[in-house]
């Protein structure tokens, strides 16, 4: 990386003055993120997750489970028609 050669001081001052900006910006969406991270993380949103995770796989595949355990099924009543 190249090094930056100042005229002035008046140019240091600026650039450390943005440098100082983009820091406390960065710190600020740190601490914000914390808080979004620290408000998702609650029992019941954790619980919601797990429920609507659980509700979407077993909601897409219905038919799925339906068509293994299908088969099963069938074989157990016509096994048990020609045991009585």
């Amino acid at each position: 990386m190249e090094r930056k050669k100042y005229s002035s001081y008046a140019e240091i001052e600026r650039d450390l003055e943005i440098l100082k900006l983009e820091k406390e910006i960065n710190y600020q969406k740190l601490v914000l993120s914390f808080q979004k991270t620290k408000e998702s993380i609650t029992p019941q949103n954790i619980v919601n997750g797990v429920i609507s995770s659980y509700t979407d796989y077993f909601s897409n595949s219905y038919v799925k489970i339906i068509q293994s355990i299908l088969p099963y099924v069938i074989g157990w009543f016509i096994n048990r028609k020609r045991g009585d």
